[in-house]
């Protein structure tokens, strides 16, 4: 081992970006194992990308079908979860609320929004259910996505007709779209980015009792 001429060993470049790497990988949780849930969990499997599943059950209940899908998705508490740099929601929409008590501020984490609301009650008006979930996720950056298509589809590999599965993200953070956006690519998806929640993001939402134009549309993007 090389050391310094004070006799203390001396950190290697290689060490160090080794580090680096370690504390910049990003971490991944998804919050509520139903049909969605398992579907996302069978993405992240699938490119051996490691993701950490919870819900309101103890994890034990859940570990084995995780460990079914793949060695990369580990059981945990909702507290243990919610230590993820990313969470993907993907309870019924009436959960999302408790899982937001779980911890007292949000900030620095990025929350996926892959609930679905529908009929939507008149007291939200023109809100779209993503910009009502982000006052709820206190601090924290909230990006649409991964809500539009069913989880039979979405638990099938996206590298399908030539091309990639796509997927719509929206969001009022262009920073938090991105990273989402690269996580869709690692995951093989095709994102495909709508602007803000109230924008193009209306387009994945529903409003009243009508669907939003996108919505259970299932759309490849060719390799350029």
């Amino acid at each position: 081992m090389a050391t310094r001429r004070n006799g203390s060993p001396a950190r290697s470049r290689a060490g160090e970006a080794i580090n680096t790497h370690r504390r910049s990988t990003m971490t991944y949780a998804i919050v509520g194992f139903g049909k969605i849930g398992q579907a996302l969990a069978h993405a992240f499997a699938r490119k051996n990308i490691n993701v950490t599943v919870a819900s309101r059950r103890p994890p034990e209940t859940l570990t084995p079908r995780a460990r079914a899908i793949g060695p990369t998705v580990v059981a945990k508490s909702l507290r243990d979860a919610l230590e993820a740099d990313t969470i993907i929601l993907a309870v019924p929409f009436g959960e999302h609320r408790e899982v937001a008590k779980a911890l007292p501020s949000w900030k620095g984490k990025t929350v996926i929004d892959a609930m679905n609301l529908f009929p939507v009650p008149e007291e939200l008006e023109s809100l779209p259910s993503s910009a009502v979930v982000a006052k709820s996720f206190t601090g924290a950056k909230v990006v649409k996505g991964f809500n539009h298509l069913i989880a039979a589809t979405l638990a099938t590999d996206p590298v399908v007709e030539g091309g990639h599965r796509v997927v719509f993200l929206s969001s009022d953070d262009e920073d938090a779209t991105a990273s989402v956006a690269a996580l869709a690519k690692q995951l093989g998806f095709a994102p495909v980015k709508l602007g803000k929640l109230n924008e193009g993001g209306a387009l994945v939402h529903a409003r009243g009792r009508a669907w939003g134009q996108l919505i259970f549309q299932d759309l490849f993007k060719k390799e350029p």
